[in-house]
């Protein structure tokens, strides 16, 4: 089986058994909590039903009117400033949930709003978050530079932790000022940001909801909006750097089986795909012979001149010797090819007193 095959089969298996994990946990964690305050609820409704003698289709028209009194609560939602928020909900699919439009015309040109919205929003936070990559990469080389660290290269174990140091930064100076402005504890504002910035939205505390914020506090209501937008930068080079790295292999796998079936269909003796081998200094030695020893170019050839009359074969492709003067000296190499035999008694001093030239 292919290997990008297995490994998405056990992304596969990990995601439902980390889904497994996580409803196993919140079921310990919420359920109880849950049942509790169901009685709570149950309750005072009864208390309010006796207390106001509400029958029980005037209560449900009561819920009813508070549930859809409750966006209205913040001030006009969809005026200018309150559009522009419900916008980058919708093309950062961050969906709080706060407001919704009313109207069918609204819905339809919301659904073709975020068909169009949602791509360019993608493509947009990637590029922005490679050139951030790019440029804290070209910051860490000068950094190493600076300090006079013998290796200045940046690795990605380097531009991870920058990644999640800034991540992290990011989120706690958010929480500080959503505390400040919203109310909320440190807590809950962290929450607040992490949920916004992961785009999971689920609208239990939302920023710019108390009655005027939205009309009356525009330095607060641009500060929300650029946060939004920068930290959603910040997060996606982070899982940029991290998703990188699957993508690659993936990448490699795929190359790696397509040069595999090239050469499959091609044949066995196909040479294969990919890089050619450096040439060894050895296969460039033995490319040179003694040409004006009489060496035939082909692949093997009598050598009839020797003083003595004895026949040597000698390949064309065997190393070499240098002859210079009266005597002869061996590359570093000394090797002859398997094939080159000389007569018993005699060596290459016997040889003529040529000097070598390559073919």
């Amino acid at each position: 089986m292919k290997k990008q095959n297995v490994r998405t089969l056990s992304l596969i298996l990990c995601m439902f058994s980390y889904l497994l994990v996580g409803a196993a946990v919140f079921d310990a964690l919420e359920s109880e909590t849950e049942s509790v305050r169901k009685r709570i609820l149950e309750q005072k409704r009864g208390e309010m039903k006796k207390k106001y003698r509400f029958s029980e289709d005037d209560y449900r028209e009561i819920e009813r009117v508070v549930l859809q009194a409750e966006p209205h609560r913040a001030g006009r939602q969809w005026k200018f400033a309150g559009s522009f928020y419900f916008a980058i909900t919708v093309i950062t699919t961050i969906g709080y949930g706060h407001a919704a439009p009313g109207t069918d015309a609204g819905k339809v040109f919301c659904m073709f709003y975020a068909v169009l919205g949602i791509p360019l929003t993608l493509v947009m936070f990637q590029s922005l978050g490679e050139r951030m990559n790019t440029f804290v990469r070209y910051l860490l080389h000068r950094a190493k530079k600076c300090l006079g660290l013998s290796r200045t290269g940046v690795s990605m174990e380097n531009m991870v932790l920058v990644g999640f140091l800034s991540c992290l930064g990011t989120l706690c100076v958010g929480a500080a000022a959503f505390s400040h402005f919203e109310g909320w504890t440190f807590f809950h504002a962290y929450y607040y940001c992490f949920i916004t910035l992961t785009t999971i939205g689920f609208g239990d505390f939302v920023a710019l909801q108390k009655k005027g914020d939205l009309q009356e506090k525009t330095p607060y209501v641009v500060f929300s909006f650029m946060y939004i937008l920068v930290g959603l930068t910040v997060i996606g080079a982070f899982l940029n750097l991290v998703v990188l790295r699957f993508l690659t292999m993936n990448t490699e796998d795929e190359k790696r089986d397509a040069r595999e079936r090239a050469s499959l269909k091609r044949g066995p003796s196909a040479r294969p795909l990919g890089p050619s081998p450096e040439p060894s200094p050895l296969g460039s030695l033995c490319s040179c012979v003694c040409f004006r020893l009489g060496l035939w170019r082909g692949p093997r050839r009598s050598l009839s001149r020797h003083r003595a009359g004895h026949v040597n074969s000698v390949y064309c492709g065997s190393v070499s010797y240098r002859i210079h003067g009266g005597s002869s000296a061996r590359d570093n190499t000394g090797f002859s090819s398997p094939g080159s035999t000389l007569s018993p008694g005699h060596s290459f001093r016997d040889l003529p007193r040529l000097r070598r030239k390559s073919v």
